[in-house]
This record gives C-alpha cells, sequence and structure tokens, in this order.
C-alpha cells in the first residue's frame, strides 16, 4: 500500500496542537484544539482521510528548512517554469512573555505562498474529514473562502483562490507570477462555541510574523549550549517544547498515533499523552537544550493529575494532557493504517499497568530542578516524599517495564534500578522535603535494591547486566546503569555489559535495538526497528567510560537518522533504514540531547 514516508513529514506546533505537513506541500496530519483531539486530517494514517495541499500543479524538485530559530517550516518547489516558496505555521498568537510560548494560540494553521521567480500554476485541494476521517463535513463558499460544517467541529477556510466547493471538497487552481503571494488560513471552532472566521491577507501575514518572532525570541531566551553538535542539540529543544502541552506543561511522547515499529505489523500505538517517564526526561533535556524555567509547571501538572486518593504504591505511568486518567485504547477500524499497518489505536491501554522506574525518574528530575521546586506549590514536598515510601515499598513486584510489554510482568532490572534512584535521589532531599525522619529507612530500602541488582541483576555466563532477574537477555536499559551513577562507567560489569549490548543489540549499521523480540518477552507478534533513544544512551555511556572516540562515533550513526528537517522517528527500519514509529519522538530527542552533553563533558574531563 502507498504511503508517503515518515521522514518526509515535517512538524508545525503552536505547544496545543501538532500538523504534520508532506514535502508535496500536504498537510496530512492535524489535531484540533489539543494534541490528543480527533483529526481533522487523517491523511498520515488513511489516504481517504482528509488532507489540505497547497502545491504546483507542475513536478518539482523540492527543498525545506526550518526559519532560523523557529518551528515555521519553509518548503521550496523549483519547477521548469519558476519557483514556489510555501510557508507554514500553527500560529502561536500574542506572546507578550516569550516564556509562555503559545499561551494565547487561536487554533489557527497559516500558509504564504510566494513566487520567487517565473511563473509557477498552483493548486489548492482542502478536504478536511473531523474524528480521524469519519465524518465528510458540508462545505460552503463565504466570503474569502470556505466554511466547513460537520460533526463536533466547524472549520473557516481563508482562500484568496476561489474554490469550487464539491460534496467532499473545495479545490481550484491560480496561476502566480514572480512577486505574487497568496495567504491561506485554516481557523478551528468547536460546533457549541465561538464560531471560526475567515481572515483577511494582512491578518494572516500578521499572525505569522508573529509566530516567527516569538520562537526566535524563545530560542534566544532558552538556548546557549555552547557544546559538540549545538545546532542539533538546539533544534532538539525546540521540538521538545513544540511537543509539549503550554495550558498545563505537560510534554506528549509524539506527535502521532499508530505509526508503526514494523511495517505491516501489530505494534502501533498512540503516544500522544503524557508519560512521566518520557516528560521526566524532556525536562532533564531541556535543562541542557532550552534552559527550561517551566520546571515548576511540570511537577504543578505531576501533583495536580496524580492528585487522588490512589495508594502511592501505584502511581499512575502517564495521563492525559489535560490531567485526565482514563485512557482506555481502542481501535478504529475504518482506517487502513499507514503502509497498510493496522490496528490504528487511540488510546493506550498501558495507562493502568504497574511500571515502578516512574518514582526514579520524576525524584531525579526534582533533583536536577531543585532550585525550582518551591514555586511548584506547597503539595509537591509530600507528593515527592510520597514517591520515595512507595518505590520502598513496591521494587519487589514485578511489573511491566519501562518498554510496556503486554507479556507477564517481570522483574525488570531497569524498575529495580529506577526504585534505587528514586530513593538515592530522595536522601538528597530529605531536608528540603521535610523528610529528614524517614531517610534512615530509605537508606535501608536502597541499601537492598542495590544487593539485589548486583547480585541477581548480574548473570556471569551471559557477562551482562540483564534484562530482568535470573534472565539471560540483554536489555539496553541495562545502559542506564553508569548514567544514573549506580555503578561507574570504568566498573569491570559495566563495561563488559557495554560490550555485550554493542555485540548482541546492534543491527548491521551500529544502531541498537531495545531487546530481542523473538524472546516472547512483549507478548506481541513480528518484529521491531532499532531504537534512536537506546543508540544514544550508548553514546551517552560510552562517554562516561571514557571511550569517546566510540561515543561520537555511536553518536554521528544515530543523529544520521534525522530527516532533511533534523526530525527523529522512535525506531528505523534495519533493512531500509527508513523511520518507524511516532514522529516526531520526544525520546529520542532527549537521547541526542544528552548524549551530545555526556561527551560534551567527557570531551572537558580528558588530559
Amino acid at each position: 500500500m502507498a504511503h508517503t514516508p515518515i521522514e518526509d513529514y515535517g512538524l508545525l506546533s503552536d505547544r496545543h496542537s501538532a500538523a504534520l505537513v508532506s514535502r508535496g506541500g500536504a498537510v496530512d496530519w492535524l489535531c484540533f484544539p489539543r494534541f490528543d483531539s480527533p483529526a481533522v486530517f487523517t491523511a498520515l494514517l488513511d489516504e481517504g482521510a482528509g488532507s489540505w495541499s497547497v502545491r504546483p500543479t507542475a513536478r518539482a524538485r523540492t527543498s525545506r528548512r526550518y526559519v532560523d530559530g523557529t518551528m515555521v517550516l519553509r518548503t521550496e518547489f523549483r519547477t521548469a517554469t519558476g519557483v514556489l516558496a510555501l510557508t507554514d505555521a500553527l500560529a502561536v498568537g500574542a506572546c507578550d512573555d516569550p516564556h509562555r510560548l503559545g499561551a494565547s494560540a487561536p487554533h489557527l494553521l497559516v500558509r504564504h505562498v510566494v513566487c520567487a521567480e517565473g511563473s509557477v500554476e498552483v493548486a489548492v485541494d482542502f478536504r478536511p474529514r473531523p474524528e480521524y476521517g469519519l465524518v465528510v463535513p458540508q462545505l460552503r463558499a463565504c466570503e474569502g473562502g470556505v466554511v466547513a460544517r460537520g460533526g463536533p467541529v466547524t472549520l473557516a477556510l481563508s482562500s484568496p483562490v476561489r474554490l469550487a466547493t464539491g460534496p467532499d471538497a473545495a479545490t481550484g487552481t491560480t496561476l502566480l507570477h514572480e512577486g505574487d503571494e497568496l495567504h491561506f488560513a485554516l481557523h478551528w471552532g468547536p460546533l457549541s462555541g465561538p464560531a471560526p472566521r475567515v481572515f483577511t491577507a494582512p491578518e494572516i501575514a500578521d499572525h505569522l510574523a508573529q509566530t516567527i518572532t516569538a520562537w526566535q525570541e524563545w530560542s534566544r531566551l532558552h538556548q546557549n549550549y555552547d557544546g559538540p553538535w549545538p545546532e542539533l542539540v538546539h533544534h532538539s529543544g525546540r521540538v521538545l517544547q513544540a511537543l509539549s502541552y503550554q495550558p498545563t506543561g505537560a510534554v506528549i511522547a509524539a506527535a502521532t498515533t499508530s505509526l508503526p515499529e514494523e511495517l505491516g505489523g501489530e505494534r502501533n500505538w498512540d503516544y500522544r499523552y503524557a508519560w512521566v517517564r518520557d516528560a521526566a526526561f524532556a525536562m532533564d533535556a531541556l535543562w541542557v537544550a532550552a534552559c527550561p524555567d517551566e520546571a515548576d509547571e511540570f511537577f504543578s501538572f505531576m501533583t495536580a493529575a496524580s492528585a487522588t486518593t490512589w495508594t502511592r504504591s501505584r502511581l499512575q505511568i502517564m495521563y492525559g494532557i489535560g490531567g485526565e486518567h482514563d485512557l482506555t485504547e481502542r481501535e478504529l477500524s475504518h482506517l487502513a493504517g499507514w503502509g497498510g499497518s493496522r490496528p490504528v489505536r487511540i488510546g493506550n491501554g498501558a495507562w493502568d499497568q504497574p511500571q515502578l522506574d516512574v518514582y526514579g525518574e520524576l525524584l531525579a528530575t526534582a533533583v536536577r530542578f531543585e532550585d525550582q521546586l518551591d514555586a511548584a506549590g506547597p503539595e509537591l514536598p509530600a507528593f515527592l516524599a510520597g514517591l520515595a515510601d512507595a518505590a520502598a515499598q513496591v521494587w519487589t513486584e514485578p511489573d511491566h517495564g519501562i518498554w510496556e510489554i503486554r507479556g507477564e510482568p517481570r522483574h525488570f532490572l531497569y524498575s529495580k534500578l529506577m526504585c534505587w534512584v528514586a530513593l538515592d535521589r530522595a536522601l538528597r532531599l530529605a531536608d528540603r522535603i521535610d523528610a529528614a525522619g524517614r531517610a534512615a529507612a530509605w537508606r535501608r530500602a536502597r541499601a537492598e535494591i542495590r544487593a539485589a541488582i548486583l547480585e541477581r541483576g548480574w548473570h556471569e555466563e551471559t557477562g551482562a547486566f540483564t534484562q530482568s532477574f535470573g534472565d539471560t537477555a540483554l536489555d539496553a536499559s541495562a545502559l542506564m546503569l553508569p548514567i544514573t551513577g549506580f555503578l561507574p562507567a570504568d566498573d569491570a560489569r559495566v563495561l563488559s555489559t557495554l560490550d555485550a549490548i554493542t555485540r548482541d543489540l546492534t543491527d548491521g549499521h551500529g544502531l541498537v535495538h531495545r531487546y530481542r523480540t523473538d524472546s516472547g518477552v512483549d507478548g506481541l507478534a513480528g518484529q521491531e526497528g532499532s531504537f534512536l533513544l537506546c543508540t544514544f544512551w550508548l553514546a551517552h555511556a560510552q562517554a562516561l567510560a571514557g571511550r569517546l572516540d566510540d561515543a561520537r562515533a555511536t553518536f554521528e550513526r544515530a543523529a544520521a537518522q534525522a530527516s532533511d528537517l533534523g526530525l527523529l522517528a522512535e525506531q528505523t527500519d534495519p533493512a531500509s533504514g527508513r523511520l518507524l514509529g511516532n514522529f516526531p519522538q520526544a525520546f529520542s530527542h532527549i537521547g541526542l540531547v544528552n548524549a551530545a552533553w555526556a561527551i560534551a563533558q567527557a570531551g572537558t574531563r580528558q588530559p
């Protein structure tokens, strides 16, 4: 089944919603008014499920880039007769305070077209399909554009091109000569709320200019990393900012659902939610790439989202971006899936899995941003102390682990490690969170976990720390042992584990798999691609171990998997090198930032 390659898409974000724009000028994915809202364009997952394209009618060579310091996309089409430049953005609105980028986002997609050379005929094809393609709305021409009404939304398309409205699309063409320009916009409104409106060309131009200025001002104020690969690190910082939900401080794992881990396979998940793990890692990466002052917002979100009569042993591992708890998974059987990869899922069944690592990730991030904790609210100290108590209580239990297996729970090494991290970091914060009286109990539990990992997590015959206690299978998450400081990176067992993972968990291109799926541990059929976060983990661990040449080479291999726009998916196909999995993936950009930082720090320590 034909499909647009994942790497051919560019991301737009207003820090409320996300859109993906293809190299050919088609908006094939757009969720309004939130990242996790039902898409109004879903051609990403089924070519008949809605799209909006603005492109030359003639064959064109295409190049594209982000406007410097922004998430505003500029695509250039070079035809036999001329050059057309298309600039796309999700408008962030007026932004008096650059620290609150996107706070007044108007739910508006803006598109500017200019003929830069010669002459180019432009085609506009508008096919909205709200609710993931289920709804074919009524289209009605109006002054300055088209109104689409159907299902729970109304859309107003501002178009300077006169469009013919049919039963399922509005289409039109126009010929542009050098210097001619067009301004388009798509405004969203709920069926029950204020109606969206058509915008004038000067208004659209103002929104585009505002958006460019706001992103550039945010980048100027926040981005001062000056280590190796600065452009990659700064861009990853902007991507992570683009994947954060401004109203609450939540960070989504990716902008999409159901882009597969294997072409034609069943490993298709919805990543448009706030995983505790991913969000905590994202805040750590932003500490390097963007000097965030939003950490207090993140912790406020976490304390509010988890505010319930939960037993402390059962912190939920993920939430909706508005703090929702129930993320029940269901399948959209009417969609064919990207490249025929089915099922297409929304919601995520992992939301109620026991995963014990989340305590450690949150407390590690709290230590990183200790100077911002006071601003997060009076509930935070008790919340953090409760996390440590929970880790001490539940670390002996099996769980579904960092990779959210759909098989039977196990005693995963990584989960035990992060419970150790939770207690280790809580001890550093004990006085700050009014928990000095609990320190002795936390020290005892920390020592017990350490002894268990060293005794039961190490497998002598394998010569490595393994996936779970008593197992022989390798897992790339063991690379976190030195990264978290559990063991020094030059410990013989750590070095042996690095060698085992490099030898037995890498593909033919030197990229790292999470684990071998043929073990059956995850309870799913099929295979998956090489995992980019794990490859960056390997580079990070190699840097800590003083293997700087290896670390740089591993980093370069992983970073080379980025698209021409510098965007990383979750995985790559070992055979073809094409991107796989949801996109752009926060985890992958997090890994890039942290590995670059580790290599930079290791380089300064070398004699």
